[in-house]
């Protein structure tokens, strides 16, 4: 078994990330500039944020982060979206979801400029990606194809079950596995809550990528052996015994099953730390394709 170390990819990324900066600004040229919108007080929202703006700061990013309570409406929201699509500072911004449920998601994606949409959530750019055209790639799915070929797993005739059909992974993760493209090539099956024989369809998997948001979700008998198995999720366990009072666990019972695999991500320090990376990823293309 080989562990994907997300953790020690991310930091390459990052450092990589970092040479360009020191580059642009021997020449002259502003670094990449990302900014934050975050609404309400939800903590995971907030702890992922953090982690963004400590990130722009450790390679040189600028970063802005605007931050406002559940009250703020859907208008004022747009307002401010529309403000960032036309300030010529700002290279790539997102949105941090979820939203308050008065505030329409689908609107503030599509209000979001493409070109600035590091996320990687707008319809053009996810309609680029399913044609195999240039496009910012869902940060996430974005970040497991360059864990993929880090460790030079091979995707061509293979068969990919995804868990999961959220438009934040399972939907495009599929399309991007079913690409023809490396990572890609895939017979990629998406299957869900609604989905029969979930079980059976999982131990046909050569790929497994888990995401579907239930702790421990995919159990040992629903891997093969030598299976290749993906865990997005991140899951809170109350945990009496951590200093936090929780643990965080992913969507596969890792314990029980990552010695019958050829290849497995941890949780904490796999797809999570990548996802970052991506997004990081993604505001230098962002820059470099304003300044074209």
């Amino acid at each position: 078994m080989i562990l994907l170390d997300g953790k020690a990819l991310s930091n390459l990324v990052k450092d990589e990330l970092k040479i360009e900066v020191e580059k642009l600004k021997s020449k002259g040229i502003r670094p990449p500039h990302l900014a934050a919108i975050l609404v309400g007080e939800d903590r995971a929202s907030q702890s992922y944020v953090r982690g963004k703006m400590k990130s722009c700061e450790r390679i040189g990013f600028g970063s802005s982060l605007f931050k406002y309570d559940e009250a703020l409406t859907e208008k004022e929201l747009l307002k401010k979206i529309e403000e960032l699509n036309k300030d010529e500072e700002i290279d790539g911004f997102i949105v941090q979801l979820p939203l308050p449920s008065h505030i329409k998601e689908n609107k503030v994606i599509e209000a979001v400029s493409p070109e600035k949409d590091v996320d990687g959530f707008h319809p053009i750019n996810i309609g680029r990606m399913a044609k195999n055209m240039d496009a910012l790639l869902p940060a996430t799915p974005n970040g497991i194809l360059e864990i993929i070929k880090h460790y030079k797993i091979e995707t061509s005739g293979k068969h990919c079950v995804v868990v999961g059909r959220s438009n934040i992974v399972g939907m495009p993760m599929s399309i991007l596995m079913g690409r023809k493209n490396y990572p890609g090539d895939c017979t990629v099956t998406l299957v869900h809550s609604r989905t029969r024989n979930i079980k059976e369809i999982c131990q046909t998997a050569d790929i497994l990528i888990a995401a579907i948001g239930k702790a421990y979700f995919v159990t040992e008998d629903m891997v093969k052996e030598e299976a290749i198995v993906i865990d997005v999720g991140i899951n809170a366990l109350d945990d009496p015994s951590s200093e936090k009072g929780y643990k965080l666990v992913g969507d596969v019972d890792f314990d029980k099953l990552a010695s019958k695999c050829s290849y497995i991500t941890p949780v904490p320090g796999g797809v999570g730390a990548m996802t970052i990376a991506s997004l990081l990823q993604n505001t230098m293309t962002a820059a470099k394709k304003r300044r074209m």
